[in-house]
């Protein structure tokens, strides 16, 4: 039984219990990733690719008190105007208790998709391990849900603005695999290779479904990261994005930017650097993981579990 402090949708609950295929979608894009029409306008976008692929949207985030699976457009733009704070496994029990409005981050939405019982999850890039976390110890909580929740998460690899070797290693470690979708290598976010390998690659929707349903049945407990490398099309040139990425972080060491506003520092700093070809990089690789994750959910759906 699920508590009431979850809310569904009338089309993610009678999809849910039909057993058809369900996609989450985050909502910290919303308030945070992107200025706040333009987040509404983008969720509503992703919303639209999930649907054309045939499976039904399932946005999530935090409004008066409850866990709303499957925001109303009227919802999604109080959200984008609320002053909503991002949502991860440490701050969403007080927020919701406190009845004000906060969006989901991967963690957060991971943690609600375990509980709702959807398999599938759309993002961007994960949050990983910290660049400097040695010092800092800044590691993402998205990798504690990752280690906790078995959820099918489709994301273009980790944000780019992490340490991307001792995020693999990390995922590694705590047990949570890492499938490439048409690539050997785990993508960069806005670059399609890092020179880092995958657990496994995977040319076929149905073969990857089948390998994300052996990991559930088998019980081991953990997600498993699909990484969709970025469309080449879309993809940033690399010698620009690196001089961004340089500059952005040095930006952020100089004004002592910490915890959960580093990456949105960066990110606010990576359009700025990029006259915003990052933005639209980062655009079309969300459609593109949204389109995935709605094949992979209907593929997941015909297998049953």
């Amino acid at each position: 039984m699920i508590h009431d402090l979850f809310v569904f949708s009338n089309f993610v609950r009678a999809a849910l219990a039909g057993q058809r295929p369900v996609v989450a979608l985050e909502t910290t894009l919303v308030t945070h990733g992107l200025p706040p029409l333009q987040g509404v306008e983008v969720a509503s976008q992703l919303e639209s690719e999930v649907v054309a692929a045939g499976a039904t949207p399932a946005t999530i985030g935090v409004l008066d008190g409850k866990v709303r699976i499957g925001l109303t457009l009227d919802e999604l733009h109080r959200l984008a105007s609320s002053g909503a704070v991002k949502l991860n496994l440490s701050n969403f029990a007080a927020r919701v208790e406190s009845g004000k409005p906060g969006s989901t981050t991967v963690a957060a939405t991971v943690f609600v998709c375990a509980r709702a019982g959807i398999e599938v999850f759309a993002t961007g890039g994960i949050g990983g391990v910290h660049r400097g976390a040695a010092e800092s110890g800044d590691v993402s909580a998205d990798l504690t849900a990752l280690a906790r929740y078995p959820v099918a998460v489709v994301c273009a690899g980790a944000k780019a603005v992490l340490d991307l070797a001792r995020t693999v290693e990390s995922l590694e470690t705590l047990g949570v695999p890492v499938y490439g979708f048409g690539t050997d290598e785990f993508p960069a976010f806005y670059l399609r290779e890092s020179g880092l390998p995958v657990d496994q690659r995977f040319d076929s929707v149905e073969r990857l479904a089948h390998a994300v349903r052996s990991h559930f049945l088998l019980g081991l407990g953990t997600g498993v990261v699909v990484a969709n490398p970025i469309a080449r099309e879309h993809e940033l040139p690399r010698k620009d994005y690196e001089r961004a990425l340089a500059r952005a972080v040095a930006d952020a060491a100089e004004k002592k930017v910490r915890g959960r506003e580093v990456t949105p520092f960066l990110l606010e700093r990576l359009r700025e650097l990029t006259a915003g070809a990052s933005v639209a990089s980062n655009l079309a690789l969300l459609r593109g993981n949204a389109r995935l994750a709605a094949e992979l959910a209907v593929a997941l759906a015909k297998q049953g579990g």
